[in-house]
């Protein structure tokens, strides 16, 4: 299907947005972790075989390529996991936020192999899971402040990476479809 003719909320979210749940619920979690878990290796299935001319290719009009994406998806886990650690050891510590965009736009997010970010996100996810597999439920209710999204629960931010990481590879793999990769 033509990307023109597909509504601009399906490009932009092929997923779904999220939606944080008010209460912990240890099947949510649990589906959060696997999640987390299985992207390294959903990402690297989902730009497998993709020339550099796909990966320069925009998801979406106006949207990032999808190398930006896979870079993307390194820089915002890393920030993701300093946060984990810094609930768990601060008492609601305020988190700084980063300009994604700008970040996308530095040269080693624009031009760099996207083997690069998979392999952090490979590293940074089995010791991510490692940490997360050791939360009690005390522990899945400490929290950090966002500047601009305000307190979050570690259960809350979990769900919203397992989200974050199939959004992106639904951009990739929406993109892949549409035009015959």
């Amino acid at each position: 299907m033509e990307t023109s003719t597909l509504p601009l909320e399906l490009l932009r979210y092929p997923v779904g947005r999220y939606e944080a749940p008010p209460l912990y619920r240890s099947a949510f979690v649990k589906q959060s972790l696997a999640s987390i878990e299985a992207l390294p290796a959903k990402l690297r299935a989902a730009i497998q075989d993709l020339s550099d001319e796909q990966l320069d290719t925009p998801y979406r009009p106006g949207g990032w390529s999808l190398r930006q994406v896979v870079h993307h998806l390194a820089d915002s886990h890393i920030n993701s996991y300093t946060r984990f650690r810094l609930a768990l050891t601060e008492d609601c510590p305020v988190i700084k936020p980063y300009e994604e965009s700008s970040w996308a736009y530095l040269h080693d997010a624009h031009w760099a192999h996207p083997a690069l970010s998979l392999q952090i996100l490979e590293a940074l996810h089995q010791r991510w899971i490692i940490l997360l597999r050791s939360l009690c439920m005390e522990e899945w209710h400490r929290t950090f402040y966002h500047p601009q999204g305000g307190e979050n629960y570690l259960f809350q931010a979990a769900g919203m990476y397992a989200w974050h990481g199939e959004h992106h590879v639904g951009h990739i793999v929406s993109l892949r479809e549409r035009m015959g990769w």
